[in-house]
């Protein structure tokens, strides 16, 4: 099989367990509840700084679907840090302006990332592009 299918599934698997991990220790409880979208480390940011740091490693800086790689990356990590943090933000001030009413279902206010998250993201997923690249080269 592909490393480059194996690569997206593998760096979800990383970033979701260190997520659930960093989250577990910050509520001191296993914290299956907070498994969703947020979180340290970004897992979309993960995915895509993969497929970068995957394809720069084994077709070099001069080949165009690096470009394509990194534009995709780009999007989705603005996306994150940006766009889906201003929904939380404003999921949470839908939840004060509702706290009175009695059939409000409270609105998931962790849905974006900070800059720290993000950073976490690609680190995990440029370090995941090594192992696998590392795993792939001794298998051969």
């Amino acid at each position: 099989m592909s490393i480059y299918l194996i690569a997206p599934f593998f760096t979800w698997l990383v970033a979701g367990s260190t997520k659930f991990l960093v989250n577990s220790l910050r509520a001191r409880r296993l914290a299956f509840d907070l498994i969703g979208y947020g979180g340290l480390p970004s897992t979309h940011s993960s995915i895509v700084s993969c497929a970068v740091a995957l394809i720069w490693i084994r077709k070099g800086a001069d080949t165009p679907i690096l470009l394509v790689a990194i534009t995709l990356a780009i999007i989705v990590i603005l996306d994150a840090s940006s766009l889906r943090r201003h929904v939380g933000k404003q999921a949470e001030q839908i939840n004060i302006l509702n706290q009175n009413s009695d059939n409000h279902k409270q609105l998931r206010e962790r849905i974006g990332h900070t800059k720290v998250e993000v950073l976490a993201g690609i680190v995990t997923g440029a370090v995941c592009a090594y192992i696998l690249h590392s795993f792939d080269l001794y298998i051969r």
